[in-house]
């Protein structure tokens, strides 16, 4: 990884696009509506109970990069908390990290703020944090470090 000269820090801290993130009211119907008009597939569907969620992994061109539904388990939670306010549509932007601990600290370090002070479960047992909002002007971007053996 290369130093950034301004700030000493380091300046690639991504690996690539994981995932962008879609909030739908209906998972089953968003399934539906992707495989028929795109032809894009759900390739893993799990429950989230942790994050309030129902969601499904997307498969896009023969790449690792997914389109990820996200469906409220229930009113109160982030998701549908997310829908009342803003509509279905774009969520998150999540970049893949190869140690979530190790960004989060430097994005600290750079004057971000984090929504959780240590990584949490994400989708198929991925450690995630999350920068605020606020922070990224405007857009919710999640570090998402995959289990060291995906299911």
């Amino acid at each position: 990884m290369s130093t950034d000269p301004r700030t000493g820090l380091p300046a690639e801290l991504f690996t690539t696009i994981d995932h962008v993130g879609i909030a739908v009211p209906d998972l089953r119907e968003a399934i539906a509506f992707y495989e028929l008009a795109f032809g894009i597939t759900s390739v893993h569907e799990e429950v989230n109970e942790e994050q309030g969620v129902h969601e499904a992994m997307l498969a896009v061109g023969d790449g690792d990069t997914r389109i990820q539904l996200l469906a409220p388990l229930t009113p109160e939670s982030t998701i549908a908390k997310f829908i009342g306010r803003s509509g279905p549509g774009l969520q998150q932007l999540a970049f893949r990290v190869t140690d979530v601990e190790a960004v989060s600290a430097t994005l600290r370090e750079r004057g971000l703020r984090l929504l959780y002070d240590t990584p949490r479960r994400g989708t198929s047992d991925s450690r995630v944090n999350f920068v605020h909002p606020k922070d990224a002007g405007g857009v919710l971007v999640e570090l998402v470090e995959p289990a060291a053996s995906p299911h």
